[in-house]
């Protein structure tokens, strides 16, 4: 018996179904999810992320602290996913083998597209890089394979949020001074000293640019104009 396309589609989406449905009860049971990314998560939405975000800045702003904010966005984000490096987390961070990850490189692996006009069709190529768009997987693996930049910022004494690819680093302090200082280069840079009254714990964040801002272009987070805006990454 052959199946048409559609039936063949309808029968594959009810696979995926299945499989996530597996899949992230087993990362929900043995809490792998990582507890700073509201994306594609049940009960978790834009919302929670602004209440997480705005909630942590005003809490520093009411205790007399400095809040420093900068916002994150991966350009192509889910088009850029490499196979190789995502089929090595789940081995690497969630403690599946063998016929799980040979089932997922399955999936991912041997898919080819083409461009197709009213008079010609271009040879398919292999996609080596993205998840499957409007699959039912794409968006739990790419939450996996994004897990690590939310742990590579923590682990930076910064505090971490993200919404699938956007993600929000902030960072509070006691006291905040903006100036020029020169590195061991001799090079000037812009930027701003944090200090906690001790010349020994400073810390410089080299900045490009350092304006107010009063409404951020992400997940429509607002907030007061005493939120420094960073519109470069932390040094």
């Amino acid at each position: 018996m052959l199946l048409t396309d559609l039936e063949f589609v309808s029968l594959s989406k009810l696979i995926e179904r299945l499989a996530s449905k597996q899949f992230v009860t087993y990362l929900e049971d043995n809490k792998l999810l990582p507890k700073q990314q509201s994306g594609f998560r049940a009960y978790h939405s834009t919302e929670t992320t602004v209440l997480k975000v705005v909630g942590d800045i005003l809490h520093a702003l009411d205790t007399g602290n400095i809040a420093l904010l900068t916002l994150l966005d991966l350009s192509t984000a889910f088009d850029s996913v490499d196979h190789s490096v995502l089929l090595q987390r789940p081995q690497k961070l969630y403690g599946l083998h063998g016929t799980v990850i040979g089932w997922f490189a399955s999936y991912l692996t041997l898919r080819s597209q083409y461009v197709r006009t009213p008079a010609s069709k271009s040879t398919p190529s292999f996609v080596l890089y993205g998840v499957p768009q409007g699959s039912v997987l794409g968006p739990i693996l790419f939450v996996l394979y994004v897990a690590e930049v939310l742990q590579l910022v923590k682990d930076h004494r910064l505090m971490p949020h993200a919404y699938a690819d956007d993600t929000r680093c902030w960072i509070v302090h006691k006291w905040l001074l903006i100036g020029s200082f020169r590195t061991m280069t001799r090079q000037k840079h812009r930027g701003v000293h944090l200090y906690d009254g001790n010349i020994r714990s400073r810390r410089n964040l080299y900045l490009s640019e350092v304006h107010l801002c009063s409404q951020s272009p992400s997940s429509g987070i607002l907030g007061s104009t005493s939120i420094l805006m960073l519109p470069c990454a932390l040094m």
